[in-house]
């Protein structure tokens, strides 16, 4: 027997429907605000994910499924979603169009790591991406849509965290503060800080390795060396969300794991999400297409694993609707029967009924075991006497009570009921 990869899940018909609950609620908000949806390839060239996602994160540097085509080209994986949705606004011409652009996304992802609770090496994201708006408004309409979202599904312990780590201007000031800080504790740090020091200090606070963390906690703040520009933007977003009624904290070591962002960042994170405790994160990537090498377009945006969107679900155990089972489940009690019983089943189909009939030539206690394992609302017996009568015995499964109803008046009858 063949097994499933490592870091890979099953998601089977029984529990697809908290599935279609995540993404039934995520489309309707998305479609509230604005946002329409985009699909884009599952690979990439690599280079889209070095440039756009940065050469210094973990993502590129250990966990990126890359791999030469059969022409040799360097191709990977979609490790996450923003670099893809960057280059399809920019090789669709998407730019020249209606600003701001609002597109969101359902996909999957993929990334080699350890595999734990809520993270698997194939991951699910929803994720939304708004283009040509540099406004504070943009920002604080991001987070009050993701705030939205992950209260419509029912979640209530969630807190959500904001910060601002500048741009470029202000933060080549606050890299020269850090690699100050760090440079004594170098040789107490891991291989990959020293390597981040040189590259792209920020990356040391976002380091998981314990000592790494002990260490930076110590580190001066962003806040404190934003220019007066990136300082007003940053108020300005705290009192457009306080208008909103979204409640959030100022947490100065949120930096995000991606090179691109830049501004604002935030994350809403659960004690039920486990070790890591991001539900939810995003921010500002004014430089992303710079990166990329096209001209500047502000953006902003966010993604959240819908695994762990479903871990976190069941650890507040918010209730998700089950689908219902089928409506009608037709028996036939012989041969006749049975072919009465697929030429209904066909009739009500194609009126919008949902039924099934028997594939197996089971008994009549078979069938309604079966049916009741469906979950059938209602169950239609036909044998010798109904097909002279012109009439199903109609039993309903519940009250356990039947009536007897016209072949040609069964799909109304269903319909109303």
């Amino acid at each position: 027997m063949i097994n499933i990869p490592k870091g890979t899940k099953d998601v089977l018909p029984s529990q697809v429907y908290k599935w279609h609950y995540i993404e039934n609620v995520a489309r309707k908000t998305a479609e509230e605000y604005g946002f329409k949806e985009i699909r884009t390839p599952v690979f990439e060239h690599t280079e889209l994910f070095s440039r756009g996602v940065g050469e210094t994160s973990d993502i590129v540097t250990k966990e990126m499924y890359t791999f030469l085509d059969k022409g040799g080209r360097s191709v990977t994986l979609r490790p996450e979603g923003t670099a893809g949705v960057a280059r399809a606004f920019l090789e669709n011409g998407l730019q020249g169009g209606a600003l701001p652009f609002r597109a969101y996304y359902l996909y999957s992802a993929y990334r080699y790591e350890r595999p734990q609770a809520g993270r698997l090496r194939e991951f699910h994201q929803f994720g939304a991406e708004l283009y040509g708006a540099s406004s504070p408004a943009a920002d604080a309409e991001t987070v009050a849509f993701a705030d939205r979202f992950l209260k419509r599904l029912g979640l209530r312990e969630i807190s959500l965290q904001i910060n601002s780590i500048g741009c470029p201007e202000c933060r080549a000031k606050y890299q020269d503060a850090l690699r100050d800080y760090f440079r004594p504790h170098l040789s107490e740090m891991c291989p990959d800080c020293r390597v981040r020091f040189e590259k792209n200090p920020m990356r040391m606070l976002d380091c998981k390795v314990e000592e790494c963390k002990k260490i930076a906690a110590g580190a001066p703040h962003m806040l404190e060396y934003l220019c007066d520009d990136c300082r007003a933007h940053f108020e300005e977003v705290k009192r457009l969300l306080s208008g909103a009624g979204v409640a959030f904290t100022v947490d100065p070591s949120i930096v995000r794991g991606l090179d691109y962002y830049s501004r604002t960042v935030f994350e809403f994170t659960s004690k039920a999400a486990g070790a890591q405790g991001t539900v939810l994160g995003g921010g500002r990537y004014d430089g992303l297409l710079a990166q990329m090498g096209a001209k500047s377009v502000p953006a902003v945006g966010f993604a959240a694993g819908i695994e762990r969107l479903l871990m976190v679900l069941e650890a507040e155990n918010v209730p998700i609707p089950e689908p219902r089972g089928v409506k009608c489940y037709l028996a036939g009690l012989d041969a006749a029967g049975r072919e009465k019983a697929f030429l209904l089943a066909e009739e009500l189909r194609g009126k919008g009924i949902s039924c099934e009939t028997d594939l197996l030539d089971r008994s009549v206690k078979a069938q309604f075991k079966y049916a009741d394992k469906l979950g059938a609302e209602y169950v239609a017996v036909i044998g010798e006497s109904e097909l002279l009568s012109g009439e199903a015995e109609l039993k309903d499964m519940k009250s356990s009570g039947s009536v007897r109803v016209k072949f040609e008046e069964l799909a109304q009858y269903l319909s109303k009921r």
